[in-house]
């Protein structure tokens, strides 16, 4: 079976606390992080956005595979934040990393699970031997209307993988999802922020899916809890992923690693891509990782991946996602809004 032969991640530098969000729409910032568990998030630069982040960890995914991007044959960009409306985001993608023209790419938009969505792509077209190589991303500068709660934690960032047979540091054991038609987050066409469903975005959407996926690959693969040594979930927020750790039987050891939303927020599509970027900057030759992402809509995929003995020769080769989260500088919240182009919407009431 397919395994992931590179990964790369890129994490803007720029950081906004939430404090200084609190302190501009008179929200109490203790409630918040505790309610949450997010202390700060991610901003990107004015030149920052889901194209260039891509770029960016896709470069170093190659570092990390050891391979001639001439024999990368597909390209997937997963993302909600695509800088153009008409214009796929992975033919950039493709051209920056001088991967072969003879190429299938395409852009995917599931909310926040486009990124594992390409990658289960990748994996059946590599397993059916249609390509040796295929790269999957998950990015994105999530969006947070002035004053909303996903203001605190819509953040960017982003994480790539190459996926193949060959040469791999990591190796997929299975794969599945679950998926139904549940309303709880969109933005229409046109519109520059989403609307959420509150309280509806609990239970009978996240929880739903993401258990429901995890318990379904646990059956697929004959395991429980205990039979893995890592494990990451889609994050919104702190509160939701502890919580669905707790669930299924995952202790703090398993989950801690891969959960960043508490100092870069949420990324979005790159949000489990980058967890389990983290947990493959430290994981150990023979050690198991189950993924499970989550796309509101909506949907999860669940991994059961292994880690090799090829991890060690090859994850220093890149930056890692802790050297990027301590590479840091704050703004205030003008600054943010002008990054975030949120000036020009000043005057909005709908959305």
């Amino acid at each position: 079976m397919s395994g992931i032969v590179g990964y790369g991640v890129h994490i803007p530098s720029y950081r906004i606390k939430v404090e200084e969000i609190a302190k501009v729409w008179g929200d109490d910032p203790t409630a918040i992080s505790r309610g949450l568990i997010v202390q700060e998030k991610s901003v990107p630069a004015p030149d920052e956005d889901t194209a260039t982040i891509s770029v960016e960890a896709s470069r170093s995914a190659l570092k990390r595979a050891l391979i001639d991007p001439q024999k990368i044959q597909a390209v997937y960009v997963g993302s909600e934040s695509h800088p153009y409306a008409v214009k796929p985001t992975a033919t950039i993608v493709a051209e920056a990393v001088e991967a072969t023209p003879n190429l299938t790419a395409a852009d995917l938009e599931f909310a926040c699970k486009a990124g594992t969505a390409g990658i289960q792509m990748c994996m059946g077209l590599v397993d059916s031997d249609l390509i040796e190589y295929g790269l999957a991303v998950g990015a994105d500068t999530a969006q947070g209307a002035p004053s909303d709660a996903l203001e605190y934690t819509a953040s960017a960032g982003g994480a790539a993988y190459i996926i193949g047979k060959n040469n791999t540091i990591a190796d997929f054991e299975g794969t599945c999802s679950y998926t139904s038609d549940t309303p709880d987050f969109y933005r229409r066409e046109g519109k520059p922020y989403p609307k959420h469903g509150g309280r509806f975005t609990g239970e009978p959407a996240f929880f739903k899916h993401v258990l429901t996926a995890a318990k379904e690959l646990f059956q697929k693969m004959g395991t429980e809890a205990s039979d893995y040594d890592h494990v990451v979930f889609h994050q919104p927020n702190g509160k939701f992923y502890i919580r669905a750790a707790k669930k299924l039987g995952f202790n703090q050891k398993q989950y801690e690693t891969g959960l960043l939303t508490p100092v870069i927020g949420n990324t979005y599509s790159g949000a489990t891509p980058l967890g389990l970027a983290a947990i493959l900057d430290i994981a150990k030759p023979g050690e198991r990782v189950m993924a499970v992402s989550y796309g509101s809509g909506a949907g999860s995929d669940a991994f059961s991946i292994t880690i090799n003995d090829e991890i060690d020769e090859r994850r220093d080769l890149a930056p890692k996602v802790q050297d990027m989260i301590q590479n840091k500088e704050y703004v205030d919240y003008s600054i943010y809004a002008k990054y975030k182009g949120k000036l020009r919407m000043a005057g909005l009431t709908q959305y």
